[in-house]
Formats: structure tokens, sequence, C-alpha cells
């Protein structure tokens, strides 16, 4: 996986938390099966800055954990390829993550286990969201629950 990870918290966010969050981006892409050259960003921010991107995109106006923010495919943009095998060699951005280390921290407390464990599953969360999965109908929920609690487990993140 291509990964690029901004920290805008003001050091709140260990060089530890951002290996952690590499490591399952490439843990999960493999479990996906996703492209070595798939590009994904993340950034970490404060509740401030969620707050304000919630409001601006999902006009919710209070500081939430995760957003996703899939990349749009316009057809204007795509290049016209004439090799199939130079297709391969393109990257696939999937998106852009947006993680409220206050949330982690919040969370993390109240549900009684680690930052680690409450980062990596937002980051787990957002990945899948930008691979296509959703939780807005109950068949959707229990297949994207299922694989994000085996990717976690798997990776050694558990309950």
């Amino acid at each position: 996986m291509e990964l690029e990870i901004y920290d805008h918290t003001k050091e709140k966010v260990s060089p530890a938390h951002l290996d952690l969050i590499k490591e399952l981006i490439d843990f999960a892409g493999e479990k996906l099966e996703l492209a070595d050259n798939t590009e994904i960003s993340v950034t970490l921010v404060n509740n401030p800055e969620i707050r304000e991107l919630n409001s601006q995109y999902r006009h919710v106006d209070r500081a939430t954990d995760v957003l996703s923010f899939a990349a749009e495919e316009s057809g204007d943009e795509t290049p016209i390829i004439m090799d199939p095998e130079l297709a391969t060699e393109l990257p696939a951005n999937l998106g852009d993550l947006f993680i409220s280390v206050d949330k982690v921290a919040e969370q993390a407390k109240f549900l009684g286990h680690s930052f680690e464990r409450e980062l990596g599953f937002l980051v787990v969360h957002g990945f899948l969201h930008l691979n296509g999965y959703d939780h807005e109908k109950p068949e959707d929920e229990k297949k994207m629950f299922s694989l994000q609690r085996e990717i976690l487990d798997q990776y050694g993140l558990e309950r």
C-alpha cells in the first residue's frame, strides 16, 4: 500500500501509533487482496477539525471519530491506455481517512480498552468504507463488522 499519514494533532500521536496505522493498513490491504500500489491517506486530527469537516461535508455539527472520503472516479480524468498491461501499473487511489485522536482516547476510555485497539478499530472501519463496505442495511453491517473483527483479531488487536 502507498500510504501518506498526516498528523495535525501537535504530537498527540507517537511514532509507534504511526507504525501501527501503516502496518494495519498494509495488513488489511493484503486481506482484501489489493494491489501493492493502492494509494490511501490518513490524517490524524483533533475534535475541532473533525467537527468542522463533519459539519461541512455531512451537515452534522459535532465531532465524530472517523470520516472516510472515497476518491471519486471521473471519466474525464481517467487516461486512455492502449496497452492493458500498463493499466495494472497505475495506482488506485482509495481516498482519505480523517481520524479524531481526541475521540480515539475518549472511546478507548469509555469502552475500557487500549488507545491502540480503538485507533486500530477506526483505521480498519474507515478503510473498509473506502473499499465499498457499509453498514446501512443489517446484512451489509453483518458482513462489514465480521470482516472488521476478523482483520483486527488476526492482526492481534482483539477486544
